[in-house]
Formats: C-alpha cells, structure tokens, sequence
C-alpha cells in the first residue's frame, strides 16, 4: 500500500473536520469589499429557481443542471400563500416540502439564497402583495407590509411556524443557506415603515 502524501493526508484531515459539522461562516468584508466564506474570499454565482413553480420529480433534475452549468448557489422564494392557504393551516409536505428541497441543493453541493418574505413579489398572485396569503385581506382595513398590528400578528405567527424550520439549513448550522432576504423591493412600496423592516 502507497503511503499517503502529506497533501491527501490535509485533505483527508479537511473532509473530516467537515464531517463532524464543524460550525461555518459566511460574512461580508466591507473592508475588501467582498464576501468571505469560512474565512476565506468568496464569489457566488447564483441562479434563480423557485420549487414551488417546479413538480418535485424535477427538482433535483433542475438543481444538477444549474451545479453543472457552474452555479454554486441558487435563489429562491417562500411563497408565504403557497405554505398557508388558511390561517394557521400550514402545508409543507409533497409539492410544497421546502426542507427537502434546501437538502437537495446542500446534496448537491450548491449553496442557498433564501429570500422568505413574508412579502416576496415573485410575481405571484397579487403582485402588489406576491406572495401574501389573500385571507389577510378579510381585515378590511389591514395595511399590509407594515407595522400594522394585525398584520404584524399574521407575520409573527407565520415566521414563529418557518423560521425553527429554517434554522437547522443556516450555513452556520451546517446548512446551505448562506444569506437570508427580509422582505423584497421595499424601498419602492407606499408605506416605506421604517418601524415595519426594523420589527
């Protein structure tokens, strides 16, 4: 049997700390303006695909063709009305299994941009509310994408649902998600609640 050189015997050492989950970081360097992953410089290049507008059965189809086109990471939404389509009626199996399919791209080794909302235009029902669920609209006076409070107690239940689900996928946690969008296009929007966005 060959003896292993010193440069396997490192990248043996590497792929092993890598198996016990050792905790990553991902961060932006404003100094040298650039991003830097486990402390080390990091340029992404991304692709946008949204599972909930893709059958399940292509998924991974979808996610290799963007790996081998040489994306190393993907965009993707959280449709709020796609997961809620009744108040506290929450759906994440099947079509809509959102966790399976941030597995999927880690799996295939490309990293996440998640941009869960809660608004997230996409051009989806509504487009001046993409994404929100439409029984909000049963309050008629409901501002929405504001510190309302009746929409912040929509949101908050909301967030109180996906966010546990989000945190084991964090890059830190051992996950693909690298940067997470709070909202989306906001600076163009009516209300522009500063309260809102700092909430």
């Amino acid at each position: 049997m060959a003896l292993l050189g010193f440069g396997n015997i490192l990248l043996l050492l590497l792929l092993f700390e890598n198996s016990l989950g050792a905790p990553g970081s991902f961060s932006v360097d404003y100094q040298r303006d650039c991003f830097r992953k486990d402390g080390e410089e990091f340029r992404f290049i991304s692709g946008s695909i949204h599972y909930s507008r893709i059958p399940r059965v292509y998924w991974k189809d979808r996610l290799l063709k963007m790996y081998m086109a040489g994306l190393n990471a993907i965009q993707t939404y959280i449709p709020w009305n796609y997961h809620e389509e009744s108040p506290g009626q929450y759906s994440f199996s099947g079509e809509r299994d959102m966790e399976y399919f941030l597995q999927l791209a880690q799996d295939i080794g490309l990293m996440v941009i998640l941009r869960p909302g809660p608004y997230i235009c996409g051009e989806w029902d509504m487009v001046s509310v993409g994404g929100l669920p439409a029984w909000l609209l049963n309050k008629k006076d409901i501002v929405l994408r504001s510190s309302d409070p009746d929409y912040i107690a929509a949101v908050d239940k909301w967030m109180g649902k996906l966010l546990p689900m989000i945190k084991p996928y964090l890059y830190q946690n051992g996950g693909p998600i690298i940067t997470v969008q709070v909202e989306n296009e906001y600076g163009s929007y009516f209300a522009c609640d500063y309260n809102y966005m700092r909430h």
